[in-house]
């Protein structure tokens, strides 16, 4: 069986990432794996003490062929890992985003979903409005009502300050940045424990963001559930009915040479990112705040 070591890490993986590209990552911090010489040099007692704690269990299995779901280590191991995590960055704490503004620049996002009428020079009025795929057609009647009584987004904006909030608790990360997956909206990062978040979706508003939101969040309580921040994802059994405007996005590009797995994992996020109290319900059952012992 092929040996691998992470140039970063600087030791045999514990566990072995298999992303779309089927290129092996170290699971730990991403970095491209190479192969691990006959004869290399001993490692450090640090290191030691680590594979005597997780070789029992770890190394039956421990590098996965390519499309495979890697093993977990046992719940007893993620929590000895967990302890002793470093604190997350404070720039890239969840609350720094409210901190920072975030619900006031999504409020003014908002208003270019709001239509305008337009006068014609002949006489007579027209609309122009944004709608989102999906979205029916609005009549004359229901583009009046919007123009004199925008959309209050007050509770989506409360849906995702508690997300946030609850994020910050379990010690996920979230930047908002261009998610290094091509043509992604967002992203989780379990090897990083980091939810990167497109700065795009930021202007789309309210409605977009706390969608993509909700659906990386999806995806932190599927590491949750299968031992921890940093555990590689599997499904938590919820339904996974995709509505059709979002069947497209599992056919995109992003996601061609994903593997099954991969796109379960994709259509159970999918199929419940609408739901917006979802993440933070999902992330309250699996996942463990940082306090816990």
């Amino acid at each position: 069986m092929a040996r691998f070591r992470c140039p970063t890490c600087r030791q045999r993986p514990l566990r072995l990432e298999q992303p779309f590209s089927g290129v092996p990552r170290c699971g730990r911090c991403g970095d491209l794996l190479e192969p691990k010489p006959r004869h290399g040099r001993a490692w450090s007692l640090a290191l030691g003490v680590a594979a005597l704690v997780l070789g029992g269990a770890a190394f039956p299995g421990l590098l996965e062929q390519v499309g495979s779901l890697p093993e977990q280590a046992p719940d007893v191991t993620t929590r000895l890992l967990e302890r002793f995590e470093p604190a997350p960055d404070p720039r890239l704490r969840p609350m720094a985003l409210l901190e920072g503004g975030l619900l006031a620049n999504l409020q003014e996002a908002d208003r270019q979903w709001i239509p305008t009428a337009e006068p014609l020079a002949g006489g007579g009025i027209r609309f122009l409005y944004r709608r989102r795929a999906g979205e029916p057609e609005l009549s004359v009647p229901e583009l009046q009502a919007l123009i004199n009584s925008p959309p209050d987004h007050g509770e989506k904006h409360r849906a995702i300050a508690e997300l946030l909030s609850v994020l910050d608790q379990v010690g996920v990360q979230v930047e908002l940045v261009e998610p290094r997956k091509t043509g992604a909206a967002g992203e989780w990062d379990h090897a990083a424990r980091t939810l990167r978040i497109k700065p795009a979706v930021v202007e789309k508003g309210t409605v977009d963001f706390a969608q993509v939101l909700n659906h990386e969040a999806i995806h932190v309580a599927q590491s949750c559930a299968a031992g921890g921040l940093r555990a590689v994802p599997r499904t938590l059994g919820l339904g996974q009915e995709v509505p059709p405007e979002l069947r497209l996005h599992l056919d995109d590009p992003l996601y061609a040479g994903a593997s099954d797995w991969e796109k379960a994992l994709e259509r159970e996020a999918y199929a419940n990112q609408r739901q917006l109290e979802i993440g933070t319900t999902l992330i309250r059952s699996h996942c463990r705040t940082r306090s816990a012992g």
